[in-house]
């Protein structure tokens, strides 16, 4: 017998599956340019085992930084949960964006965060990386309620905690 409980669960189970399809049907045609070179740079610079986290794939790496391309993110290994929900927010921007997302988000990202000038400026004008347009609305969308994981580091602390899979936990 099913009770009120069980098909809530089946619904929210059935919800998380359609938010995959969906999420996943967009990001491999609307955005597939960022998808291509972000499943090269995956498979190619990843460590470790990629683990799914809301529906993007995730693995960490040694280099200096965290990114995202399509539903690919290559962390930082000193990054925490924080900074994952910010860069699944850039996953969300390549859906909405798609073939716009390299020019809108991509290259102002890449030049924010790599070039010494805007390193400085940032010290100089007392600046947070996330200041950026693009940033800060990644951050948004990665940390609207309902959305952020209640678990994760909010320091931004070092942490290697094993990254839950969102759609079956």
């Amino acid at each position: 017998m099913e009770t009120k409980r069980t098909k809530g669960t089946k619904k929210r189970k059935a919800t998380k599956v359609l938010f995959a399809v969906i999420y996943t049907l967009l990001q491999f045609t609307w955005g597939i340019v960022q998808n291509v070179i972000g499943g090269i740079l995956f498979a190619l610079l990843g460590r470790g085992k990629a683990e799914i986290y809301r529906g993007a794939l995730v693995r960490r790496w040694n280099l200096s930084g965290s990114m995202t391309l399509g539903m690919f993110i290559l962390m930082d290994r000193g990054h925490g949960e924080d900074v994952l929900a910010h860069e699944w927010g850039h996953t969300v921007q390549s859906v909405i964006l798609g073939p716009l997302y390299l020019v809108v988000v991509g290259i102002p990202s890449l030049t924010w965060a790599g070039l010494p000038y805007f390193e400085r400026y940032r010290r100089r004008k007392n600046r947070s990386y996330y200041w950026l347009y693009c940033e800060a609305w990644a951050t948004r969308i990665g940390n609207r309620p309902g959305t952020t994981a209640a678990t994760g580091d909010r320091r931004g602390g070092k942490t290697e905690k094993p990254i839950k899979n969102r759609f079956t936990a």
